[in-house]
Formats: structure tokens, sequence, C-alpha cells
């Protein structure tokens, strides 16, 4: 197997404070503007509004204010606080009267748990992450887009990258991170143009730098099977992706491997853990399609 080109993205895995300071200004997919909106006429906005505001509440945020959910979201303050009262009604937010803010409720858990458990990928996934991660004594996860950013579903620490704290639920950008840009490079070519277009919006004027390292990596994965990353995302990490397509593209996830540079060079990744990466996730689609039926 060939060696990958190294990409200018970067690992999932990284500090806390520095993690949740850089996933503040994760851009999301905007809302269709009023033109747009109205060539649409499938498209529902007040719904959309809806779970904007659902989506603006983060795995470890406490309660957020009217304020706080509409400067996220960019929707006016006076919808918001229409939106959250009807989200509250219906058993999607609760609210604390005591802080005036707003929670996540056991209405949206239920829908989380509901998805998380159709997800028979991670109960075949996590074995196997497992002992990647204790071999390469980094942090092996499986995520799914959400957006504009890739959602962890299922993470593996070795023994020196437990202190890593992201978790399950979290969000890393699609286009710096090697398992955002191995998952751009497996999904449908329509749908590929569409996020490349949003994520050049977002990019602004870093979209020249981010199309050369998302161009490296598409290449990598042709060639190899998997992409690196090194440090854009969290400088001092590297990182190490490859797609998971499952029952004949019919679902499409991504797995990566990530640790501190000092620990994994660049090298490393692309003779060691790259291949092994793929391997299991040959071996996760292998075993899926085995108990879906197919052979």
């Amino acid at each position: 197997m060939r060696q990958s080109a190294q990409c200018g993205g970067a690992s999932a895995g990284a500090g806390e404070g520095n993690v949740r300071s850089t996933l503040a200004s994760v851009p999301l997919l905007g809302l269709p503007d009023r033109k747009e909106g109205k060539q649409d006429r499938q498209f529902v906005t007040a719904l959309a509004r809806g779970l904007e505001v659902l989506r603006a509440f983060e795995p470890k945020d406490g309660a957020l204010g009217n304020q706080e959910i509409a400067e996220r979201t960019g929707l006016p303050k006076s919808s918001v606080s229409r939106l959250t009262h009807t989200l509250t009604v219906l058993g999607y937010l609760e609210h604390v009267p005591r802080l005036s803010k707003y929670r996540i409720s056991l209405g949206v858990l239920a829908l989380g748990h509901a998805c998380m458990g159709a997800a028979a990928v991670r109960e075949v996934a996590r074995p196997h992450l497992g002992r990647l991660a204790d071999y390469a004594d980094a942090m092996v996860a499986l995520g799914g887009r959400g957006r504009l950013s890739m959602v962890y579903l299922e993470v593996q620490r070795g023994r020196q990258t437990s202190a890593l704290s992201l978790e399950v639920g979290a969000r890393v950008p699609i286009h710096r991170t090697a398992l955002g840009m191995s998952y751009l490079w497996a999904i449908p070519e329509k749908e590929r143009a569409f996020l490349m277009r949003a994520i050049r919006r977002h990019a602004q004027s870093e979209w020249r730098a981010t199309q050369k390292n998302l161009s490296a990596a598409f290449r990598s994965m042709e060639r190899n099977g998997f992409c690196i990353a090194g440090g854009t995302f969290e400088r001092g990490m590297n990182g190490v992706g490859t797609a998971l397509v499952l029952h004949g593209g019919a679902e499409i996830h991504a797995l990566s491997a990530s640790a501190p540079a000092f620990q994994h060079s660049i090298e490393r990744l692309q003779t060691d853990i790259g291949p092994r990466l793929l391997a299991v996730a040959n071996t996760v689609r292998s075993e899926v399609d085995r108990r879906a039926g197919r052979y």
C-alpha cells in the first residue's frame, strides 16, 4: 500500500479548553434566505427554525436564554421566544424559571436514543475500535455528519489518551478533520458538491487553503483508502481517517484515530495506523452486512 499524502486537516482529538473555544465557531448550514425559501414550496420554514433552536444546544451546555439562542442561530429574538415557548409546550425544552432560560428536555433525549439505538454499527464497531485504540494508544472514533460538522457516535481511547475529552455527541468541523475529509470523499458527488459550496461560503478567505487540503485528502483516499490530518484543527495533534460505507452506499460514516503529534508522527500514521484503521473499516462493514443478510 502506498503512503498517504499529508492533508491539511487535523485530528479530532484535543484538550477540552481549546476544543470548546474552536467548536464555538464551527459553522452550520444556514437556513435558506427568503428568495430560496420561496423557490422551494415544500420547505417549511417554521419547522426549520424550531430545529435550529434545538441545534443551538451543545452537549456540555447548561441552560440557554433566548438571547443566547438568538445569537447562535441568527434568528430574531422575538421569533426565538415563540419557538422556545412552543418547544417547551411540546416537551422538547424545559423552562428554568429561576434563570429565565431553557434546557433540553427528555423529548429530545428520546429522539436521540431512538437514533443511537437503531445504529447497529456502533455495537459492531465498538470492540474493533477499542482494540485499535489500545494498540495505537490513540483516540479512535466513529462519526456521522450533522450538517457541516461530524458528530461522534462512538469513542474509544488508549491508556495515554484517556485525557482527551471529546465524547459521544461532540462535533468537529467536517472540512478540517480526517474524520470529515474521509466522509466527504465517500458521499455521492451531488451531495459533496452541495456541501463544498456551503463550506466555501463559511470558509471565506480561508477557502483556497481549505480547498487545497481537501483535494490532497481526496487524492489520498483514492490511492490508499485513508487520509492524514496534521495540526490545523488542533495544533499539535495528528489524525488519520477512513470512510465506512455500509449497505452498498445507503449509509455512510467515517472512522478516525487521533493522538498528539509527538506520539503519532505522520510517518507512523501512513505506514501503520492508517492501514490498520482501513482494515477495521473493512471488518466492520463485513460484519454489518452479514447481520443485515448481505453476503
